[in-house]
């Protein structure tokens, strides 16, 4: 006959532990500090169903958990309509990766730079972890530390603020499997409850072992379970890391069973006597009846807790990278005789530090039914503490863009923690510049870098947001990818300076005569594009500039200051020069014609060249066959020494150069042009 049950009242709280061996169910509420349990069903599956804390069997872990349901609503009266459950800690998994990426070198590492390089960190931790365990399932980030920041090759502590060609991270992320929270959703949801919110049993379970006014003590907690043992580390106020050893109680059953051939249920009832009682009665596969005392048995199984508590031990100091101050050991075991003496032992600790946590030494426990007693019973005890100080909100509900997803609430969740659950890809979320243009100038080749891009955008139920803006249950995440920039616009007298000129004895002189692009010749105004071959005309050697200024090249040189330009010295844009000529020996020793200078019997030394310079008569003895315009300043007053402009020489009214011959009334012409 149905029983017609009553609404639960909305002071109680209905908390479900669906472990390996049983489904313990309790109600509770909540008066002050003060958890008061008001009732609890406790039951055993009858086939082993789950293994290590995994549904394997999800009608058989379904109809157990009816079983305590409809136990617990008939002897109280209520209808049990949503449960709080937590998720087996024994499935979390740790991946340690890096992961690099070229950076713009011009630009600053900035915080959305960073978070992009840690998303992406994630994502190549989760694709580790899948590739190297063979993993069917897909795991999702429940949690990550940066244990370091490399800036080209270099370790960084903060790398914002810096420049540099190559960001690289390096972190440890730990990882849930979907499986374990879809199974567990499925069992709830066919039981015909819903849930009211989920945590995982390591956080259960020091929520009441260690409660948060403890957590500022380094101490470990050991959840010795039948497949695994958890490990929770505590340090400066919280929970900093999480572990687990693939060892636990059955391979002490399973020891117990081969030694004294028994078969797993009897080999496990065995256990369990071994730390109640001091001797021991049962009965082997073949009948034989034996009795043992509990130090006997001890003693063909010390190698197997020996291995078991040394495992744990090396976890936790790789965990927590010494011996912490104490360790906390539950689960059923725990309790196996000298457990907690061999780990104290194995983590060089004193063995008053390494103690076992029942639950009738929590604190703020009470029992209004008969108490639960024993160290097994702390986690559905925590799943209830934990469910009402944190209802609601140890999985959270978020929608991005398209796609729904719920993300474990371990700690303040941000935008990028839902990103890495959907698998976003982090490298639409940075800007990048638009095409390069290349360009060869005058044989060099030259990158043209694009503009920047567009970054991403973010948006919280329509609002602007980051990605390490915070998020609640429900919200609504937009992300709008980031745009890359396009190429840089650019005209050709931003590349090439057109108007490019150097003072000469303190006179302007364009040294830019033309610019052909691809054999054209262009104005200023000209758009580059890629693949430019451009060519430029002009003064661009200390020689060309003597040519230009029409000074002879044996007699003149440029000087940059007080160095002497050789004939092939580059001529820079915006530089001062000088010219001067040279010593007077300097210059008569070189033959300005090719020729050295004769004593060829053939030249009249009494014969001279009669001519006019600036309008005085001047007579030139003729000591060589050519006599050329340079022999001038031999035989007038004119200082070199002191530039006053440009210098002018003519010529019979032309320009005329050194090396123009001079013949008998020639008209000459030598002044500063300023």
């Amino acid at each position: 006959m149905n029983m017609k049950l009553s609404p639960m009242p909305k002071n109680l709280l209905f908390a479900l532990d669906i472990g390996t061996r049983s489904v313990v169910g309790i109600i509770s509420r909540k008066e002050g500090k003060e958890l008061i349990i008001q009732d609890y069903e406790i039951m055993e599956h009858p086939d082993r169903a789950m293994f290590d804390g995994q549904i394997h069997d999800i009608a058989k872990v379904t109809d157990v958990v009816k079983s305590v349901v409809d136990a617990l609503e008939k002897r109280n009266g209520y209808r049990l309509e949503s449960a709080a459950i937590a998720a087996a800690g024994r499935a979390l998994k740790t991946e340690r990766t890096r992961f690099e990426m070229a950076i713009d070198v011009t630009k600053e590492v900035d915080k959305a730079l960073l978070d992009s390089l840690e998303i992406q960190a994630i994502q190549k931790a989760q694709t580790a972890l899948m590739t190297s365990q063979n993993l069917t399932v897909s795991y999702y980030c429940v949690g990550y530390s940066v244990i370091n920041y490399f800036l080209d090759q270099s370790m960084i502590l903060n790398p914002i603020g810096h420049r540099g060609s190559n960001l690289e991270v390096e972190i440890i992320a730990t990882f849930l499997p979907h499986i374990v929270v879809d199974s567990l959703y499925s069992v709830v949801h066919k039981a015909g409850l819903e849930v009211m919110n989920l945590t995982l049993e390591p956080i259960a379970s020091i929520n009441v072992a260690i409660p948060p006014n403890l957590r500022l003590l380094n101490l470990a907690l050991v959840d010795v379970g039948a497949g695994t043992s958890d490990i929770a580390i505590s340090r400066d106020g919280a929970v900093v890391s999480y572990g687990m050893v693939a060892l636990a109680g059955d391979e002490i059953t399973e020891k117990i069973a081969q030694t004294y051939l028994l078969d797993f249920n009897r080999a496990e009832a065995l256990k369990i006597g071994l730390c109640k009682n001091e001797t021991n009665t049962f009965t082997d596969i073949i009948g034989l009846s034996h009795t043992l005392s509990t130090e006997e048995i001890m003693h063909q199984i010390d190698d197997v807790v020996t291995h078991i508590t040394k495992e744990v031990a090396e976890s936790i100091l790789e965990l927590n990278k010494k011996p912490p101050s104490a360790v906390f050991c539950i689960g059923g075991g725990a309790q196996i005789p000298g457990f907690t003496s061999h780990l104290a032992m194995a983590l060089g600790l004193p063995k008053e530090r390494v103690v076992i946590k029942n639950v009738e030494t929590l604190e703020g426990i009470k029992f209004e039914a008969k108490p639960l007693s024993g160290p097994e019973f702390i986690t559905p005890v925590g799943i209830g503490a934990t469910a009402f100080v944190e209802r609601d909100q140890d999985f959270i509900q978020v929608n991005v863009n398209e796609t729904t997803i719920r993300l474990f609430n371990s700690k303040p969740l941000q935008v990028s923690d839902a990103l890495i659950l959907t698998g976003y890809n982090a490298r639409s979320l940075i800007s990048e510049r638009g095409d390069s243009l290349f360009v060869t100038i005058d044989g060099d080749t030259r990158e043209i870098r694009g503009e920047y891009g567009e970054p991403a955008r973010i948006f919280i139920n329509g609002a602007p947001a980051h990605l390490d803006s915070k998020i609640s249950h429900k919200d609504q995440i937009n992300v709008i990818p980031a745009e890359k920039g396009k190429p840089r616009k650019i005209t050709l007298r931003e590349v090439v300076k057109m108007d490019a000129s150097v003072i000469v004895n303190e006179q302007r002189i364009q040294v830019l005569e033309a610019v052909s692009v691809n054999g054209v010749n262009r104005t200023g105004d000209y758009f580059i594009i890629d693949g430019d071959v451009i060519e430029t005309k002009g003064i661009k050697t200390a020689k060309q500039l003597i040519d230009a200024l029409e000074l002879d090249y044996y007699s003149f040189a440029i000087y940059n200051g007080d160095l002497r330009l050789e004939d092939d010295s580059p001529i820079k844009s915006g530089e001062s020069y000088r010219y001067s000529p040279f010593e007077k020996s300097i210059v008569t020793s070189v033959d300005l014609k090719g020729t050295q200078p004769t004593n060829d019997d053939t030249i009249s030394h009494n014969r001279e060249l009669s001519i006019l310079v600036n309008g005085d008569p001047v007579q030139i003895p003729v000591t060589k066959a050519e006599m050329v315009f340079v022999d001038v300043f031999s035989h007038i007053t004119f200082d070199l020494t002191k530039p006053q402009g440009i210098l002018i020489l003519k010529r019979n009214g032309e320009r005329a150069k050194y090396t123009d011959l001079l013949m008998d009334g020639d008209v000459i012409d030598i002044y500063w042009n300023n």
